[in-house]
């Protein structure tokens, strides 16, 4: 019989994400900040829980999806997690947060005889439907290995391996997601230059994304932008390429392009691809 895992945030990604471990036949205890939230799980059976202490099971999994380092922090020092977790318990972090938080969480886990996870995810709340993720992570061997299972019962197409040094996990997401906003900018503006020079823009990010620029990335927001999709703004951008701009600066590597993108980002220059 599978453990009870517990899962914290059911947030655009936390919910599908949520759902494919109940799916995949995990007895599942579930919190969100709004209950109302959770609602769907709890009908597919999920239990729900009063505060975030409620949804740890002492030596099991507990699994957090939230959205910065403020509201994992919150979480983990919150009234009895960290303590109910105990002796052999894995936190299993899946939120995008700074490389430090990432670093500091650990030792506090370690402290409490508890091990600390991070495995941050790659893929927008449909990919988690269809378990087409991608999932960098690091973290003690053992942990890694027990926890493994769940995230692909969770949706991961791949899982890569950074090592147990805290922080490699996120440092790499924050990387990606860096690049992915990139991406976006960059398809934005030369589209637009595309079509205002008479070129059809869809004919141009069809021969580029099935020739130069293979990757899904320019696929997929090359063909949302060529056809003018309404695609939702988000937050997301400025904080992570923010969290990199402070990694950067933190390990005195110079930034240009990160601080440039989020001077874009912050002075309301935001694509509407994001």
């Amino acid at each position: 019989m599978r453990e009870n895992i517990g899962f914290i945030g059911l947030g655009l990604l936390g919910m599908p994400v949520a759902a494919n471990l109940l799916q995949a036949g995990y007895a599942l205890t579930v919190y969100n900040r709004t209950p109302e939230k959770a609602e769907p799980l709890v009908a597919q059976g999920a239990l729900q829980a009063v505060r975030p202490a409620d949804a740890v099971t002492t030596g099991g999994i507990i699994v957090t999806l939230v959205w910065d380092d403020e509201a994992l922090e919150d979480v983990v020092k919150s009234e009895d997690f960290l303590e109910r977790l105990g002796k052999g318990g894995i936190h299993v972090s899946m939120s995008t947060v700074s490389p430090d938080t990432g670093r500091k969480l650990a030792d506090l886990h370690a402290r409490h005889g508890s091990v600390y996870v991070e495995a941050p995810i790659f893929g927008r709340p449909e990919a988690a439907a269809a378990r087409q993720l991608w999932i960098p992570i690091a973290g003690p061997q053992e942990a890694k290995e027990r926890v493994r299972p769940l995230l692909e019962a969770m949706g991961a197409k791949g899982i890569f391996d950074f090592g147990e040094e805290a922080g490699s996990a996120v440092l790499v997401k924050l990387i990606g997601n860096f690049l992915i906003v990139s991406a976006a900018r960059s398809l934005e503006e030369a589209l637009g230059i595309a079509e205002r020079g008479g070129v059809d823009p869809t004919a141009a990010v069809n021969m580029l994304t099935s020739t130069l620029f293979t990757a899904p990335i320019y696929q997929n927001y090359g063909k949302m932008i060529a056809e003018k999709s309404s695609i939702s703004e988000s937050k997301i951008p400025q904080k992570d390429v923010g969290l990199l701009l402070s990694a950067a600066q933190n390990a005195q590597v110079p930034a240009p392009l990160s601080s440039l993108l989020l001077d874009m980002l912050v002075n309301g220059d935001r694509s509407r691809t994001y």
